[in-house]
């Protein structure tokens, strides 16, 4: 490749900006989809059109921005987050698309990792399309579009993880103390943090397509794990609800198991169990991605959260610190298994955000899955989840204490 091929303008990598922005958009409603955000340009730069994935099964990104655009999308350069899809599923390739409606240039931040889906940009070029692909252009060293590749990734994180791996992106949630704790000493933990950081919190959930939690949460606050409104009533479509449950010991009336949405509790007994005799976690994770989940909030508690972290399935941490201090109490993570500080869990920091008198800190747990991506698994990301059916009668591994969920809700 010439580096004059990879040389991308100012008002592209302004596009591009604005494509990640508009893909964020659709990260509530197109799971089992990637989020993807599209922006034509005219050939002096302007902005013509633009459009983003906005549910699964509905138009894709380049298409929305092509139908807004009409005839002007003739010699535009489309800037994409995502490379354009050349398969058939719900929808047609894009790829075809923007040949059809006559683009020139198009530039490509991330390719897609998905084999049936991937092969967009050797359409396009075999089409004669100029095409840019940034990776290529942040290995020649230009820092901005290490950057455009970094933030198109990061807002695409949930499928591009869930794709490579093999199973849901796993995003670890607590709420604590600056000095880590999750309760008080005498089990107490309403509220640690503000309801500005709650309400946050639905937020989050409504992003997600499974919230987890161990039994021992369930014992000790008994949330009720839904979507809901400011009036508190559960609202908009609802994750599953799936607790790890070795022993059987979910009351039949916790709020978990009310018709709010649907509940998976997990014995050994449905996945298989681990060299303890505990559920085995990654079954977990993979029977989950065979019913179409990509997303999974684990929201409690301290000891389901240390086992995670320990099997290495953890993608990310969002932690709501509050200004309080308890000196004592239970911690945020309780019996991992790290002996010694080099083998430390370690973290990247993306995101920092006041919310109300509290602080949300977002990290990339873990190296990035685009340096040494596992086998991509042959499924199609486009069919809606399917729900794994009715609770089994005897769940999952659990803490023998009750395993408190920081602000429960």
């Amino acid at each position: 490749m010439r580096v004059s091929d990879a040389l991308v303008t100012d008002a592209e990598f302004a596009a591009l900006r604005r494509a990640v922005e508009l893909a964020d958009r659709g990260a509530s409603t197109v799971l089992p989809n990637p989020v993807v955000g599209c922006v034509l340009l005219s050939g002096s730069g302007e902005v013509v059109s633009e459009g983003f994935h906005e549910r699964a099964g509905g138009p894709h990104a380049e298409v929305m921005a092509l139908a807004a655009a009409g005839e002007r999308a003739q010699g535009a350069t489309a800037v994409v987050t995502l490379e354009p899809c050349n398969h058939i599923g719900r929808t047609g390739p894009c790829a075809k698309a923007l040949i059809s409606a006559g683009v020139r240039r198009v530039v490509v931040a991330v390719r897609d990792p998905w084999p049936a889906a991937a092969g967009g940009v050797d359409r396009l070029r075999s089409a004669g399309v100029h095409v840019v692909d940034l990776v290529d252009t942040a290995e020649l060293g230009d820092a901005r579009a290490v950057a455009a590749v970094d933030a198109a990734e990061d807002v695409n994180r949930v499928w591009l993880t869930a794709t490579l791996r093999g199973r849901p992106f796993v995003t670890w949630k607590a709420g604590m103390t600056i000095d880590g704790r999750v309760a008080a000493p005498d089990g107490t933990s309403r509220w640690i943090t503000s309801q500005a950081s709650r309400a946050d919190v639905h937020l989050l959930r409504a992003r997600v397509d499974t919230i987890m939690v161990g039994v021992g949460t369930v014992i000790a606050d008994n949330p009720q794990l839904a979507v809901r409104d400011g009036d508190g009533n559960p609202t908009g479509p609802q994750p599953l609800r799936v607790v790890i449950d070795s022993h059987g010991r979910t009351p039949s009336s916790a709020r978990v198991l009310d018709d709010a949405a649907s509940t998976w509790v997990v014995s050994a007994g449905d996945v298989g169990a681990g060299a303890d005799g505990s559920v085995d976690l990654a079954a977990v994770l993979h029977r989950l991605y065979q019913q179409g989940r990509r997303h999974v909030l684990l929201e409690g508690g301290p000891r389901l959260a240390a086992a995670f972290f320990d099997a290495g399935l953890v993608d990310e941490a969002i932690v709501y610190v509050a200004p309080a201090l308890l000196g004592a109490g239970r911690s945020a993570l309780d019996g991992g298994a790290v002996p010694t500080l080099a083998e430390r869990h370690r973290a990247d920091l993306r995101d920092v955000r006041r919310i109300g008198p509290d602080v949300r800190l977002r990290y990339a747990v873990r190296a990035s899955v685009f340096e040494q991506p596992d086998p991509a698994p042959e499924q199609q990301p486009d069919p809606a989840p399917e729900q794994p059916g009715p609770a089994p009668e005897q769940p999952g591994p659990a803490p023998e204490q009750p395993d408190p969920e920081p602000d429960p809700a």
